[in-house]
């Protein structure tokens, strides 16, 4: 096992989903001899998707770390889910990748992944190369895809594997374009086979564009270029490694993962061509830099957490230093000493214990009690905090309940638990609404969830926190009496009640006379704050109101804090139906960002959501950046619908702004509905 950082590559597998990216990273183990048979998704025994809902699915749910041995490296593979739902274990990669490799299938080409997959790794500045997968597969056009990406990227994208076909359209093999050579694959092993003569003037077409994007690398090869002198290998090889740790070039690759064709070249790839971290350092939390020294304090940064039956594993990447079994560092969050215990490799969920882990290196440790993704661990001596993890906001949100009433404990647990392993979720308790409501970043997501909870629920759209409040001025009494045998229960207070300016409760008094005594002002007020919690119209809070006491009266004897609180309450209960109440809704602030094309269909969803566009602009991506102020109660199924409008390529934030008061149709619902909720319960 390579023990240096220089012998260490970390590379992420990004892209659409369903293009071939857990297959990829299958035929790599494979054929390096990390597994002993070829997984496959269809029979539900990949290394990479070993999670039930996974294989139930047979999609990539979860981010799986693997690692292979190739060419005197060990290369660490992040294999990320390609679905929207969960770009949150793309970010949890993205952080301790050196570089990417974007997977585009040869029959859809530059797909939506592929394009978020490509600007994850532009904004992180990653180097990253391109494998077009299923260019064996019926309808699969590598030339075409080729094509287009030379047309959106330019000279960058240069191609260095291509497949060979047959006059039939059957893929024999794989172009290495540089060598000039042609080859098949059995059995994972290479054998040289002849260039068929009908492709000599594609590979030299080929042969000329790789010569284009090394021109591009140093201004040496660039005149040598255009001198018309023709580039050694060692100058193309040269020139390659330069241009994809610049991010001026961007390889391109193919294969088919199933058969094996194509596998191998890339991993050379990512052993001749990608940085190894020892060319990277890394950074704080502050901005500063860590070097990756493999002589420096031990620091490590946990990018993933695993809990399940077996236990909790903290995945974690080593930043400077070296990771050794028992060795104590501290989680600089917490301030806490976590002892690293026994250490290990992974290969998907299977775990091979080693003694140490050296600078650059990825592997896990079990038990570790307070510490949690993102977290940072730290030799004492020299605490160092790493930047974090910048994860996107939950955006899509239900309310859950469970079907058999009384397992709301086991929900709250559950979710407890999903949390270690999951960080772009939140489930709050509204104790407004009465709802327990999960929040995640679609509905996929939010179904693995609820199917991982081991409970029994049902999802329904969360209620809106709508608020009331009253229009004009009132004055009104309330009057408590109650006489039982004994000391009987007097209080009587007039109210004035009144649109106030500050969203809380203001209660003032204004008594001549001492009509009610000062030492029961108290009881009033905390009879009116008990009130305001339940409007009269839909129950909802009661804001900017303002109550002054102006007058009443008291018995010497039946008086009491209690009865005054009654009278209180009273008199908001007759008085706030006088008062033109009405209904207010939250009024949110969304920013949406979308791509040009799209801004005819977005402004028009806005204006039947009854939004006010407040303006736009166009961000350094050259997408659309659109703001506007909109009901948050019309926003329930946006991340949905802006989906599809977009093809998933549309995005958005929405915080709240303030309340607003209701159209009449819009509280006309918002009561009848209040009132079927009261008749039901």
């Amino acid at each position: 096992m390579p023990d240096t950082t220089e012998n260490i590559r970390n590379i992420a597998i990004l892209g659409h989903g369903s293009n071939g990216k857990t297959s990829v990273a299958e035929s790599m183990l494979f054929l390096t001899g990390g597994t002993d048979r070829l997984g496959k998704i269809a029979d539900g025994n990949t290394i990479g998707d070993s999670d039930s809902e996974e294989i139930k699915r047979q999609i990539s749910i979860y981010l799986s770390t693997m690692f292979v041995e190739h060419g005197g490296c060990k290369i660490n593979i992040l294999d990320t889910p390609g679905y929207f739902d969960f770009a949150g274990e793309a970010a949890e990669a993205l952080r301790v990748a050196d570089g990417g490799i974007i997977v585009c299938s040869a029959k859809d080409g530059i797909s939506v992944g592929f394009e978020k997959a490509w600007s994850y790794l532009e904004r992180s500045k990653l180097p990253r190369a391109i494998y077009v997968s299923k260019v064996d597969e019926e309808n699969g056009d590598f030339e075409a895809v080729f094509s287009a990406l030379r047309e959106k990227y330019g000279t960058s994208i240069c191609p260095l594997i291509a497949p060979i076909k047959s006059a039939s359209g059957k893929v024999e093999g794989v172009i290495d374009i540089v060598s000039r050579k042609a080859y098949t694959s059995k059995d994972g092993k290479r054998t040289e086979i002849p260039i068929p003569d009908d492709m000599s003037a594609e590979l030299e077409e080929l042969y000329t564009a790789v010569n284009e994007s090394v021109a591009e690398t140093s201004e040496e090869l660039m005149e040598k270029y255009f001198s018309g002198e023709e580039f050694t290998t060692e100058e193309i090889i040269s020139g390659l490694k330069a241009g994809v740790k610049d991010l001026t070039l961007f390889p391109v690759f193919a294969g088919c993962a199933l058969t094996g064709l194509g596998t191998m070249p890339l991993l050379d790839a990512f052993v001749n061509l990608f940085p190894s971290p020892a060319e990277n350092g890394d950074a704080t939390a502050d901005g500063d830099e860590i070097p990756a020294d493999p002589n420096g304090s031990a620091c490590a940064i946990v990018y993933k957490t695993i809990s399940d039956q077996y236990g909790k594993f903290s995945i974690f990447k080593v930043l400077s230093g070296k990771v050794t079994a028992d060795m104590q560092l501290t989680n600089t969050r917490t301030g806490a000493v976590e002892k690293m215990g026994h250490i290990y490799h992974m290969q998907g969920k299977k775990t091979i214990e080693v003694k140490e882990l050296v600078c650059g290196d990825i592997g896990a440790v079990s038990k570790l009690t307070g510490t949690k993704t993102a977290d940072t661990l730290s030799d004492a001596r020299k605490l160092v905090t790493a930047k974090g993890i910048e994860f996107v906001a939950p955006c899509y949100s239900m309310a859950i309940a469970p079907k058999v009433k009384g397992q709301e404990e086991k929900i709250s647990s559950g979710f407890t638990r999903l949390g270690e392993e999951d960080l772009t979720f939140t489930y709050v308790n509204n104790p407004e609404t009465k709802q327990l409501v999960l929040s995640g970043a679609g509905d996929i997501h939010l179904d693995v969830l609820c199917a991982k909870l081991g409970v029994e629920v049902v999802l329904s759209p969360a209620r809106v926190p709508y608020r009331e409040k009253i229009r004009k001025r009132i004055e009104v009494r309330g009057r408590h009496k109650k006489q039982s045998g004994g000391a009987g229960q007097f209080g009587d207070v007039v109210m004035v009640f009144e649109p106030g300016e500050n969203e809380d409760l203001t209660f003032e008094e204004k008594v001549v006379g001492g009509s009610v005594p000062k030492n029961f002002f108290p009881a009033v007020e905390k009879g009116l704050r008990d009130s305001i919690g339940k409007g009269v119209l839909a129950g909802y809070p009661m804001v900017f109101l303002k109550a002054t006491l102006i007058d009443g009266s008291y018995h010497a004897v039946d008086s009491s804090e209690m009865a005054f609180k009654l009278a209180a309450q009273l008199a908001f209960k007759e008085g706030i139906p006088q008062g033109n109440p009405v209904i207010l809704e939250p009024i949110g602030y969304l920013t949406v960002t979308i791509p040009d094309t799209n801004t005819g269909d977005i402004m028009g969803d806005l204006s039947k959501r009854r939004g006010t566009p407040m303006g736009m602009n166009l961000n350094s991506e050259g997408m659309q950046v659109i703001e506007a102020e909109v009901p948050m109660g019309e926003m329930s199924s946006y991340t949905i619908d802006l989906r599809s409008m977009t093809q998933g390529r549309g995005s958005f934030t929405l915080r709240f702004e303030r309340y607003e008061e209701a159209p009449a149709p819009v509280q006309q619902k918002v009561i009848e509905e209040a009132k079927q909720l009261a008749d039901a319960e």
